[in-house]
């Protein structure tokens, strides 16, 4: 590994390096939020790297800016919707490098991962969007997740979300932002899934550039605000099967989503309605075992938290 990231840093030089801004939102978190900003100090990136915390509904700290010097910081508030989306576009608005990357406050870059990036964005001609693979930080047991593969297409992520391309490990022409492939999406309900919607909308202008190494580290748990939130994620899945019509062209990602409605309906306690979606799920994808697992909650035989923290212990979710 180590000769490989020096292999990587001769071929990104302060030369060709383009300039990037690492937008991490925060809400509340400041020990968090330190820690993500040491893992992109670490980088030891040769080009210009600067660096914007976006606070959501909370005041900006301004010590920050001399606490992580000489890293270029700049502190802001949220001026969008409150949440992810709007805080993330507070950021690529007020971004001024070629290149734009997303880290959530409760994760961390691991070494080499945005020379790495460069590299494998630098030689593929017209690339807008570099992902990598991640490594599941829960609760100290760590599971790594790879893709196998180096690109990824717009007909393989209607099939599977591709959970291993996390949004903190997303590197983006900041002109494609602002451009045909447009802002984070602000609509979707909660913020869930707006990390597979933009991929979506990426991926179906271009492949994905996609460099196979787990280069995040994703904290799960107690420390997601996502976590367990179930209203929001039957209401967000619900936009994805109506905002993707083209879902419906893969049996397998149509039966998985409709699988995921069905274990938050059955985690609700909507035992009617989590059944029936199982069965919709079953009758478009009979081999879809998240209709197994929500009828296991709605029937009482499991609890919908015991599923997800086995799961989750594998660098998996629902």
């Amino acid at each position: 590994m180590e000769g490989e990231f020096v292999r990587l840093s001769e071929q990104v030089d302060a030369g060709n390096a383009p300039s990037v801004t690492v937008l991490i939102p925060t809400h509340q978190r400041p020990e968090k939020v330190r820690r993500a900003l040491r893992s992109v100090v670490a980088q030891q990136y040769p080009g210009e790297l600067k660096a914007i915390v976006v606070f959501d509904r909370s005041e900006p700290d301004p010590a920050l800016v001399e606490e992580f010097a000489p890293l270029h910081v700049r502190v802001t508030a949220n001026e969008r919707t409150p949440g992810l989306c709007g805080g993330r576009n507070t950021g690529i608005l007020a971004a001024d490098t070629e290149l734009v990357a997303f880290l959530d406050d409760d994760d961390e870059w691991l070494p080499g991962k945005l020379v790495a990036q460069v590299e494998a964005l630098l030689a593929e001609p017209g690339a807008e969007f570099v992902s990598t693979s991640m490594l599941v930080d829960f609760r100290g047991t760590e599971s790594e997740r790879l893709a196998g593969r180096d690109r990824v297409t717009y007909d393989e992520l209607l099939a599977s979300r591709m959970a291993m391309l996390h949004s903190s490990s997303y590197l983006i022409r900041r002109s494609a932002l602002l451009g045909e492939l447009g802002l984070m999406s602000e609509v979707i309900p909660g913020g869930v899934y707006e990390d597979w919607d933009v991929l979506l909308r990426a991926a179906r202008r271009r492949p994905i550039v996609h460099v196979d190494r787990a280069l995040v580290r994703i904290e799960w748990g107690r420390s997601s605000y996502f976590d367990e939130q179930w209203e929001t994620k039957v209401a967000a899945l619900n936009w994805i099967l109506d905002n993707y019509p083209d879902l419906r062209s893969s049996k397998v990602g149509t039966g998985r989503l409709l699988g995921q409605l069905a274990f938050a309906q059955a985690a609700l306690r909507r035992r009617r309605e989590a059944a029936g979606t199982a069965m919709r799920t079953f009758r478009t994808n009979w081999r879809e075992p998240r209709g197994v697992l929500a009828l296991a909650v709605a029937s009482g035989l499991v609890s919908a938290s015991t599923i997800m923290r086995v799961l989750h212990e594998r660098g998996r979710g629902v």
